[in-house]
């Protein structure tokens, strides 16, 4: 008997390939053997995806770590781990946009005049979503470099491993609670009003534990992360101004703009 999967020898009675590790198939494919897979790689405590999601919390820097020395089979590998955050990102806005869409409605955040440039952003940002959440990942590690500079115990390329971590675990809840949240009518814009926060003190709660610090290190470090961060924010939107004022987009904003203060004149001449 040869194993399927890698074609080398077995002896009859193995379960698992003793050179790739893959466990013996012998039953034909049925309904109950597939639930049983599903059941055993979503809800065993035992199985690699479960562990990873629950230690990503209790103890963050022992999954990252565990990666890093080169211990590969006890979670998931950031790169599964953050296509499994992407695919579940690609679910909710398929839901939210076919069943809830009116949860999608950020209008309590846009000024008057401005509702169509808002839509069309939103469009825009839903449309590439994964690319952005791809393009974060080493921005957020460059500036952890330069953040916790000083302190030599992650290198950039670890660094990008604990923010495919970090934005994998953040990608998993949120496109949860966004799709349980919109069930009962909460809308995304609320959603995400909790989420920035946490999103950050999750960052540092796993920076803190990784280089060990104490709470007012990382708070400190935390204020510069950000400062940074809002540096590079102001430059990327900049570079947007620029380009949308190549393309000719900087004129619809410009008009957008003018309607919202016609819109406002209207308002208190009425009042």
């Amino acid at each position: 008997m040869n194993c399927k999967n890698c074609n080398n020898e077995l002896s009859t009675n193995s379960n698992f390939c003793n050179s790739c590790g893959a466990k013996v198939i012998r039953n034909r494919l049925t309904l109950k053997n597939i639930f049983e897979h599903i059941s055993e790689t979503f809800f065993n405590y035992d199985n690699k995806l479960l562990r990873t999601f629950i230690d990503l919390f209790k103890k963050p820097e022992k999954v990252i770590d565990s990666y890093i020395n080169g211990v590969r089979k006890r979670y998931v590998n950031p790169i599964s781990y953050f296509g499994l955050a992407i695919t579940l990102t690609g679910l909710y806005l398929v839901i939210t946009n076919k069943f809830y869409p009116e949860t999608l409605d950020y209008s309590a955040f846009t000024a008057k005049g401005q509702e169509e440039f808002q839509k069309r952003l939103m469009n825009l940002t839903q449309e590439y979503m994964s690319i952005m959440m791809m393009l974060y990942i080493p921005v957020y590690a460059l500036i952890a470099r330069i953040t916790f500079v000083g302190l030599h115990k992650l290198n950039y390329t670890e660094l990008i491993v604990v923010f495919l971590y970090w934005q994998s675990q953040l990608s998993i809840i949120s496109s949860v609670s966004i799709i349980i949240t919109a069930i009962f009518g909460i809308k995304t814009s609320t959603v995400s009003m909790i989420y920035m926060p946490l999103m950050f003190l999750y960052a540092a709660y796993i920076l803190k534990r990784l280089y060990q610090l104490s709470f007012g290190q990382i708070v400190l470090r935390t204020l510069l992360f950000l400062i940074i961060l809002g540096v590079v924010f102001i430059i990327i939107v900049m570079i947007g101004v620029i380009i949308a004022f190549i393309t000719g987009d900087m004129q619809q904003m410009i008009e957008a703009q003018k309607a919202a203060k016609e819109v406002a004149v209207v308002f208190i001449n009425e009042s």
